[in-house]
Parts: structure tokens; sequence; C-alpha cells
């Protein structure tokens, strides 16, 4: 069975292999040299001051940044099931919270948010996710970023980077926090939640330490000495060096410019066999469709073909479905990934097969035909 949903991404046999070996204890120096490593490799590619790793999913991370970050009020974006989850994190935590609403399809705009800030000057938290993926959507957190830092440098911004770390170079000039974790694009089972701080960031959190197990402050103090403040993810954190070490024999910026190419390669080829692509603004985290007869394209797909993608949540799904792009993949896999999607149309009597779908993939991907 070949896995495309948006996370959990397969684990390759080779990380598998770097976990198998006998358990050691974290309070070692073998263990912190390893922490140290994986430290300092991330710190390059998030771009940002500091990084802590936490034994949590990614949902751990976006509660830690909430609750260690937000004195006052917090300004989130929701259009989708993730920017939900923000708001319900407040919630939980009678933080006050100002939410804006967009369709799953539709990215934030820049000037509601600045609308938004100008009209509550008590919001010192912007919570937003890079790259949506209940509906695969992309939205500009850099511009909107840089835009909130120019009218008040003091609000914190929060970017929601799980399904957008390892895909993508992201600019973190205008962030202060950058989530992300180990089940997505670094292609690691669920467990482990990175978080890159900007300095004001860590100022902040320094400033007024909050909280028990998420409690920043003295993840810090004990992640600079290469150790965790409790018990770190051991096996993830090995997984993680030789996921980190393998992209880096070939380079990040190669890693990225592959996962591009593949992602636009393989939307042309879902739009060649008559698809719609469902967000305005599409990540490349993942090709997300919309289709009446998604669930049953789906079930079709895994029942005859072995390939097993995500439908969609909510209200959507059984309409969406999304096909993932995140990490290192063959492209023989995600070309039989669209194959299957255009044989299911074909056995539900939707559109006769002719390989389209892979014609379009294998010639824009290793051809760079327009």
């Amino acid at each position: 069975m070949l896995l495309f949903t948006p996370g959990p991404t397969p684990t390759p046999e080779v990380i598998r292999a770097a976990m198998s070996v006998p358990t050691i204890h974290h309070r070692t120096p073998e263990f912190e040299e390893i922490f140290k490593t994986v430290r300092e490799k991330l710190i390059k590619i998030m771009n940002m001051p500091e990084v802590l790793m936490l034994a949590s999913s990614g949902t751990g991370a976006m509660e830690a940044a909430v609750t260690n970050l937000c004195k006052s009020r917090a300004l989130s974006i929701n259009a989708g099931k993730f920017g939900e989850r923000f708001g319900k994190i407040c919630k939980a935590f009678d933080i006050a919270c100002t939410e804006l609403k967009y369709s799953w399809d539709t990215p934030a705009s820049i000037e509601d948010i600045l609308r938004e800030i100008d009209k509550n000057p008590e919001i010192d938290v912007l919570c937003i996710q890079i790259c949506e993926s209940a509906g695969g959507l992309r939205h500009d957190v850099e511009g909107i970023a840089k835009a909130v830092k120019s009218i008040n440098k003091d609000i914190m911004v929060i970017a929601d980077g799980i399904t957008a770390v390892g895909v993508e170079k992201i600019d973190t000039a205008h962030i202060d926090v950058l989530i992300t974790g180990s089940q997505k694009a670094f292609m690691l089972p669920p467990g482990l939640a990175m978080i890159g701080l900007s300095g004001a960031a860590v100022k902040k959190i320094e400033s007024a330490p909050r909280g028990f197990y998420f409690n920043l402050a003295s993840e810090l103090k004990s992640q600079r000495k290469n150790t965790t403040a409790y018990t770190a993810a051991t096996t993830l954190i090995i997984g993680l060096r030789a996921m980190l070490e393998l992209i880096e024999k070939e380079g990040f910026e190669k890693f990225y410019e592959d996962t591009k190419t593949r992602a636009l390669s393989a939307k042309a080829a879902l739009e060649a066999i008559g698809l719609k692509i469902y967000p305005k603004s599409p990540a490349l985290a993942m090709n997300t469709v919309y289709h009446e007869r998604a669930k049953e394209i789906r079930a079709v797909a895994k029942k005859r073909y072995g390939v097993n993608i995500a439908g969609g949540q909510d209200e959507l799904k059984d309409k969406l479905f999304r096909i993932n792009n995140m990490g290192l993949i063959a492209p023989y896999e995600i070309a039989w990934a669209l194959n299957a999607v255009e044989l299911a149309l074909d056995e539900l009597g939707e559109r006769a097969y002719d390989g389209a779908a892979n014609r379009v993939f294998v010639s824009k991907f290793f051809k760079g035909v327009k």
C-alpha cells in the first residue's frame, strides 16, 4: 500500500534502520551529542536564533506557543481545522481571542488583519498557518508578518509550519515562532514537535515563564545545554538526525526544488484529467482536489490500486481528496498515485482512461514541458 496522506507520511527504510538501534539514555554525553547535532541543523533549516524540540504532536507546540507568548489577546486566522484549533486553544486557557474566519479555499487578507489590529490595540499575538492542510491552502504568511511588524513590532507572529517546514524555504525575517512536526516532510513517526524562535520571542518567553510541561523558558534553559527539561523523544531525534543528513547529501535547495517541481507537475496532471484544484492559493505540501465523488475515488484508489490518499474534514469530508507531496517521494510513486486516480475515475464512469495523468506528470517533471 502506498501511503499518500499529508501526514503521517511513510518513513523510509534508512530512517527506520537508524531508529532501530538499541535505546540509549537521554541523560548521557552520547545522546547530548546527537541532540546538539540535530539542534544545530534545525537552527540552520528554520533560519531562527533558537530551536526547541518537544516530545509532543504539533498541537502541543501550538499550545506551548500560545500560552507562553500571549499576554493580552490573540488574533487567530481560521481557514480550516487547524486555524480553528488556535482559537480552541485560546478558549481552553481563557485567553482572549479575536478570530478572522475564511472559507477553506481562501487565503487570509493582509487588509483584514491590519484592520483588526487597528480596532483591537490589545492584540499581542497573531496565530496563522503557513499551509492550512484541511484544504491545502497557502497563506501569504511572510507578507502578512511583514505588514503586521510594520505597524507594531511587538506583536508576536506564531506561524504553524507543520505542513510547510521542509517543503519550501520559508522567509522567517518577520516570524517569531515557527512550528513543525516529525510526521510530515521529515517522514518520521508522530510524536516530536519542533519550534523555531526569534530573539524577540525568546526575550518575551524568558521575561514571564508560564506553564509546567510546556514551559518554554525551562526548555530553553535545558536545550541550550543539549538536553531537555523532561524525557526526550530519543528514538525520534535519532531518526531526525538521519533524515536531515540524508537530505543534506544533495542539499536542501535541491530538496525544495524537487518538491516544488513534483507538486506543480502533479497539479498539472490532475487538471489534465478534468479535476479541480480546490484552494485559490494552493500549498506545495499537497494537491487538494474538489470532487462530488471524492469519497468513492479514494475508496477505489485504495482497494483496487493500493494507494491511500486522504479525504477532507467536516462538511468537506466526502468532497475533497488530498495527495501528499511532502518528503522524499520517488517520481514513480506519485506517478502511480496519479494513475490510480485516473483509473478510479474510469471505473466510476466519470472519464475514460487514456493515461493522460501519468503522461502529463512525467512530461512536466522530467522534461519541464510547459
